[in-house]
């Protein structure tokens, strides 16, 4: 399900970003960019969709597109990805939530329930084992937050069985929506409550991402080169200079960042992992269920061809901060669980090894020491010979909430904007202390874990057998 708000990404526009929402219904195809070229590699497993010259004819994403205004939507409807998605699964309006969380969830909400869960039954219906439901929405905006945030709720209510995933795009300090800090609060809470995962993402991050490999193309490093028609060149073949945020390349990392979460549903591998086990697995308690994600290769998600990074090497960047989604430095925080997700040519002694090697710079929680989850793909991305996805529920990510209730009680305690809020029936200002006790509530937790990274670490006894 993709839930654009007014301060989302803007634009989906390449093949990976918009089909992989498929695959949460569990379906065995997967489309991706074929490298130096704007054509497309389908891959199918199994029975798919027909293809005629490259063109895919009856594949449907299982994807429900939903915006309150309607030119993201009609962008898609216009751009390559126009046969991939069933017009019939689209829902949007004309004026759009207006910045304000209260909106979104209080007025559309309830408005367009009914026909959101019809279209929700119509793809469940399809699918043969429906694993989970993820959900990508922006925090800053009024219909990503609000709305989003509703429909974890109808979801929950529908389909209680069923694991949600969501995917979040926190506001920067720097974005132009001045009430994105109350929507963002408002919209925490409802994550707290509703959500199985989350997947916090910074703007600013994928912002900073995209920056680095400016300076990279501008080094003139060897074995550097730039694709052809690229997101980060212009017509003329040269390297953009960003006027504003490049939100086709950010989004691009997003998405890709979903297919690695969703390779092992897609393909075979040695060691698979069920997407219901990462939840399992990395969430010790209902509340801290924000996961820290990274990526390596990076650069080449945004259409940069570098040399390929050795398997360890790879394995040392996606602990380090320049490769984190979400402004964190994990190494200097206590993990509570950590997911390794491998795609290519790799073995399980390979991924054993570097556990083993990584082990002694990483502290976790005391009572979860081995606190890891692994999974390995033999298929790795295109163009690519391996790639490594890396989700830590760390503590790391307790200062982007801390930064948020800072913003959030600037504007607060001068009352600014807040009666855009208190206009729409059933917003109330309690709705706003909520919310704020909620999010101060889940940075008490994180602050109690952290207090714990100065002890000792007991070395357990193991149990003897007998033999």
């Amino acid at each position: 399900m993709w839930i654009p708000g007014a301060s989302l990404l803007t634009k989906f526009l390449l093949p990976s970003p918009l089909l992989v929402m498929a695959n949460p219904f569990t379906e065995y195809y997967i489309v991706e960019t074929q490298p130096g070229s704007n054509s497309l590699l389908i891959r199918v497993v199994g029975d798919g969709g027909s293809i005629s010259k490259g063109k895919i004819c009856s594949l449907k994403a299982r994807a429900v597109l939903i915006d309150m205004e309607e030119g993201v939507v009609n962008e898609i409807l216009q751009g390559p990805l126009r046969d991939v998605f069933d017009s019939k699964q689209l829902i949007t309006d004309i004026s759009g939530s207006g910045n304000n969380w209260a909106v979104g969830h209080k007025v559309f909400g309830s408005r367009y329930q009914e026909e959101i869960l019809e279209k929700l039954r119509k793809s469940a219906e399809h699918c043969d084992c429906l694993q989970c439901f993820f959900v990508i929405h922006s925090m800053g905006g009024g219909t990503g937050s609000g709305l989003g945030t509703y429909l974890l709720k109808v979801l929950e209510d529908e389909f209680p069985e069923v694991y949600r995933f969501v995917t979040s795009v926190y506001p920067s300090g720097e974005d132009d929506v001045i009430t994105s800090p109350y929507n963002s609060i408002l919209a925490m809470k409802e994550l707290n409550e509703h959500a199985d995962c989350v997947l916090p993402i910074d703007n600013q991050s994928l912002f900073d991402i995209i920056s680095k490999i400016d300076l990279v193309v501008n080094s003139g490093k060897l074995g550097t080169t730039i694709k052809p028609k690229s997101l980060v060149t212009s017509s003329a073949g040269t390297f953009k200079k960003w006027q504003e945020k490049p939100f086709d390349a950010m989004n691009n990392i997003v998405a890709n960042l979903l297919l690695s979460l969703t390779s092992s549903a897609r393909f075979e591998g040695s060691l698979n992992m069920d997407l219901n086990e990462i939840s399992m697995n990395l969430v010790p308690f209902p509340q801290l269920h924000y996961l820290v994600s990274s990526l390596t290769p990076l650069y080449t998600l945004a259409d940069v061809n570098v040399p390929p990074r050795r398997l360890d090497q790879m394995f040392s960047d996606a602990f380090s901060k320049d490769h984190q989604l979400i402004r964190a430095d994990p190494k200097h925080s206590l993990y509570l669980a950590c997911a390794l997700m491998v795609r290519g040519n790799v073995q399980i002694s390979d991924l054993r090894r570097n556990i083993e090697r990584l082990k002694p710079s990483l502290r976790f929680v005391s009572w979860n020491q081995e606190g890891w989850k692994t999974s390995l793909c033999s298929v790795p991305p295109v163009g690519h010979s391996h790639s490594l996805l890396a989700l830590a529920n760390n503590t790391c990510v307790k200062p982007t909430f801390v930064e948020l209730r800072e913003r959030f009680l600037r504007l607060y305690k001068k009352k600014a904007h807040l009666h855009h809020y208190l206009q729409i029936e059933g917003m109330e200002e309690s709705c706003f202390t909520e919310a704020e006790s909620s999010l101060s509530a889940l940075i008490r937790e994180y602050n109690q874990l952290d207090a714990t990274k100065s002890r000792p670490v007991e070395d357990l006894p193991r149990l003897s057998v007998a033999v």
